[in-house]
């Protein structure tokens, strides 16, 4: 471990002073250090000082935990100032390491900072989201259930570690997000010829949540290009709000472009193409049956390998199941 610097008054003469001073030294210790802070708590507005000294004056290190106790001290505490002063406070942390780990201390304050839904901390909480909004950063604006947070969460899906407090957040304020979502649905960055890993996620996490709004049929005919975009998760994402959405041409040409990458999807988009194929059998019953048929025609020895085949026979299994249930 690599204690950081702990800025404590030796010299203090009363008692209390040294008990706190000391309590404060012990967050360096990864075996004494959450006991130290529970401690610290019930010290209250006293410790409170020595505290902000150790988070603001100290060195952000690797080892994250003595500054995440720090944090959870002051909440304990009640000190939102404190918190607010060291979200506040500017870092140039060149370690990337180091910076990560400072990241879990911030994130800790962000969330303790919930507690207090006040207009100064929502926007404490907004400029620290601007550069990266971490996951408790995201799950402290959720709180608000303010629309101003829309942009922050729809940057966060591009992020595999805040993928899910985003799509959390963005749950949280419902039908106030379909326009935003539709404009990162549909907006490939850094271009239309260049895409990148990151913005294929956010687009695919868009169309997640605007399926499960059941978006309109204007939404929808912007939406429906995507059946044929070059990304298989987007077509799956695309027609299953087909499904809800489209209309009879829009489903049957979805199922048409399911069946198109059906053989070369990977198992777990294989699932999620047997899902939707399921949800929109009734429009085109006809082809499924007509491609299972065209299939089942074929030589044993390619049967028993069809991967394609076992799909469609079990949508049709689990189709009819259903409608006899």
């Amino acid at each position: 471990m690599h204690p950081q610097n702990v800025f404590i008054d030796q010299l203090a003469d009363d008692p209390a002073e040294r008990e706190i001073a000391s309590l404060v030294q012990q967050l360096n210790s990864l075996e004494e250090g959450e006991r130290a802070a529970a401690k610290l708590i019930g010290w209250g507005g006293a410790a409170i000082g020595p505290l902000k000294r150790f988070l603001l004056d100290g060195k952000p290190s690797i080892v994250y935990q003595p500054r995440r106790w720090a944090v959870e001290a002051l909440a304990g505490i009640g000190a939102k100032e404190a918190l607010i002063q060291f979200l506040k406070l500017q870092k140039d942390i060149p370690d990337s390491a180091v910076r990560l780990s400072e990241e879990v201390v911030e994130n800790s304050a962000a969330k303790a900072l919930s507690a207090w839904p006040t207009d100064e901390v929502f926007e404490t909480l907004l400029d620290c989201a601007l550069p990266h909004p971490g996951v408790g950063l995201i799950e402290a604006l959720a709180g608000f259930a303010n629309p101003e947070t829309i942009p922050y969460f729809i940057r966060a899906l591009e992020d595999d570690t805040c993928r899910s407090a985003a799509l959390r957040a963005l749950r949280r304020l419902g039908p106030r997000v379909d326009v935003a979502l539709l404009a990162a649905a549909l907006t490939r960055l850094p271009s239309d010829v260049d895409e990148s890993a990151s913005s294929v996620k956010r687009r695919i996490s868009a169309l997640e949540i605007l399926g499960e709004l059941e978006c309109s049929p204007a939404f929808w005919a912007l939406l429906h290009p995507l059946i044929d975009d070059r990304n298989s998760d987007i077509v799956i994402a695309a027609c299953n709000i087909s499904a809800q959405s489209g209309s009879t041409d829009d489903q049957r040409a979805s199922i048409s472009r399911l069946l198109s990458i059906l053989h070369s999807a990977d198992w777990f988009a294989q699932d999620k193409i047997e899902s939707c194929l399921g949800a929109l059998y009734a429009a085109g019953k006809d082809i499924l049956e007509g491609e299972i048929a065209r299939r089942s025609g074929l030589p044993a020895e390619q049967r028993s390998t069809d991967r394609v085949l076992r799909t469609l026979l079990r949508v049709k299994h689990r189709t009819n199941e259903a409608l006899i249930a």
